[in-house]
């Protein structure tokens, strides 16, 4: 179907195939282009049963991909929870269009209430249904359904739910479910057990979720040909973004998702050598699929990923306590990718391009879980802190703790091993010490366990310049005495890495394994990150890591 501006609904000729199927209440979709069934006889109300199926026709203009049906039917299944409520409190059970008002919206909403507490429904469902109704209703009225004429006809303008009547989904639920790092790491290094108890075609369809973060039905739909170069002559995946009906985007990968995507290119054309290559799909079902066409199903793969996981050695966090790996779904891994940009420091326009999100709420939301993160790992850093003599510095006050946040949100200054408070130093961004950087000799200074890695490249640095000024004789004596580093500056650095790591090794295991989990967090979100997938447990592809050595 080509696309054509909101509002106008497909017009079917009397008495054609089409017209016969939206007069039916159960509708075959393979007469619209998808599959499976759409029910609307949970609908009692004539005038709202009729206007779910011009609705349904509409929107189906918007969507492609194998969810749609079910999608649609989440919809409708809310319009049918407002049509069971008009008919049991309305004497006239909802019939008369014009009679209805807010106060019927009140009724349904607090017959959903009166569900919940009786624990009919969850709090989830009782979210999801106002959520649909609200936004399906919504757009009847957009596409003119309350026309003269029309379905809607008469209906008040008061019948409908306002944003404010839709409850908040439950705190226990987070709308973004991001693996634990370890998690996904695990999961890496058993993805060889993938490939020996599945195909080849399942196994690069996992590897693929994990390592570009698109959505399930994305993948599935890959077509051969689906792997270029951009401009710079760097690997790009094109796909079509289903969902928001937005074809031949690209996606920045990397060399060794670029080397997995080519095996399977080869793999396919081998299998299909007759098939003429823009004919063909990436992942074809290994099933009643002689010319390649045919994309395997997202229910074969979801089997194949639950027995895969349920056959991985038991999963554990960075504390040994047990993952349920009934939590983990093919979508889990698009939450992955997107927290792991955003924990790298993406920025929100960046991350949300890459995600292919229509509205910036849906991405700010991945940025609340990191800026979480971060501050409880500050949080915990913060009582750890060392000054110039590697004497440990407690923090005083709560208030002094949230100042130090509101500079790290603001970019606090910082230097290579720790950080500086020296005025004019943080207001030129770290560029104008007065003290020309002599920092571990100056009480502005502190650092943490976080930045021992660099307070040993500094001590190397120290050493090895000392070596290399004493033996040059291309200095004058009071160049060579300026730029020759102190015993007493490189006794200062060593003393401070010792006292650094002795505090850490008074800690208990537990206190140890917190503090190893923030320094991660912090050391995070001060690295750049490009766009592709992080190595994570497995040598899957080349270039720089994400995770710290």
């Amino acid at each position: 179907m080509s696309a054509r501006p909101a509002g106008s609904l497909i017009v079917s000729a009397p008495g054609s195939r089409l017209e016969a199927e939206r007069a039916k209440d159960i509708w075959d979709m393979s007469q619209f282009g998808h599959t499976g069934r759409l029910h609307f006889t949970a609908i009692n109300q004539p005038w709202l049963r009729a206007a779910a199926k011009e609705w349904a026709i509409e929107d189906l203009l918007h969507h492609r991909g194998a969810t749609v049906t079910s999608t649609m039917q989440a919809h409708v299944a809310a319009l049918a929870e407002l049509s069971a409520s008009l008919h049991s409190h309305r004497s006239d059970h909802g019939l008369i269009v014009g009679e209805l008002g807010r106060s019927d919206i009140d009724a349904f909403l607090q017959r959903l209430a009166f569900r919940q507490h009786q624990n009919k429904i969850s709090a989830l469902s009782r979210s999801m249904i106002c959520r649909k109704a609200h936004h399906t209703l919504r757009q009847m009225r957009l596409f003119g359904l309350a026309r003269a004429g029309r379905p809607l006809s008469g209906l008040p303008a008061d019948f409908e739910l306002r944003p404010q009547d839709v409850p908040r989904r439950p705190d226990a639920l987070p709308p973004h479910r991001a693996l634990p790092e370890e998690i996904l790491g695990q999961l890496c290094d058993a993805l060889p057990l993938l490939r020996t108890r599945t195909n080849r075609v399942l196994a690069t369809a996992v590897e693929l979720l994990i390592e570009t973060g698109r959505r399930p039905s994305e993948i599935l739909q890959l077509s051969w040909d689906c792997l270029a170069r951009d401009h710079d002559d760097e690997f790009v995946l094109v796909y079509d973004d289903i969902k928001n009906n937005r074809a031949g985007r690209r996606l920045p990968i990397t060399q060794g998702t670029a080397t997995l995507l080519a095996g399977q290119q080869q793999s396919t054309r081998e299998r299909y050598p007759q098939v003429p290559t823009s004919e063909l799909l990436l992942l074809p079902s290994a099933q009643q699929n002689p010319i390649g066409c045919r994309a395997m199903s997202r229910k074969h793969l979801g089997r194949a990923h639950r027995e895969w996981l349920h056959s991985v050695a038991q999963l554990r966090r960075a504390d040994r306590s047990t993952y349920d790996p009934d939590t983990i779904t093919l979508y889990s891994y698009r939450h992955s990718y997107a927290q792991r940009h955003a924990d790298a420091g993406v920025p929100l326009d960046v991350l949300a391009e890459l995600m292919g999100h229509e509205l910036l709420s849906s991405t700010q939301a991945y940025y609340h879980v990191t800026e979480k993160r971060r501050r409880a790992a500050v949080d915990r850093l913060a009582d750890h802190q060392f000054d110039r003599h590697g004497n440990e510095v407690w923090r005083e006050t709560q208030a002094l703790l949230d100042h130090e946040h509101a500079r790290h949100a603001l970019g606090q200054v910082s230097v290579p091993y720790g950080t500086c408070r020296e005025p004019s130093n943080v207001q030129a961004g770290g560029s104008a010490c007065p003290f020309r950087f002599r920092c571990v000799g100056c009480d502005h200074f502190r650092t943490d366990a976080s930045h021992l890695p660099e307070l040993k490249a500094y001590l190397q640095d120290l050493l090895r310049d000392r070596e290399r000024t004493l033996a040059t004789t291309d200095l004058d004596d009071w160049a060579k005495d300026a730029a020759l580093p102190s015993h007493e500056e490189i006794r200062r650095v060593k003393e401070l890495i010792h006292r650094v790591e002795e505090s850490l090794d008074q800690l208990t295991p537990a206190e140890q394994s917190d503090i190893t989990a923030a320094i991660s967090a912090v050391r995070r979100s001060r690295r750049p990150t490009d766009l592709g997938m992080p190595i994570i447990g497995r040598p899957i592809n080349p270039g720089p890591s994400m995770e710290d050595s």
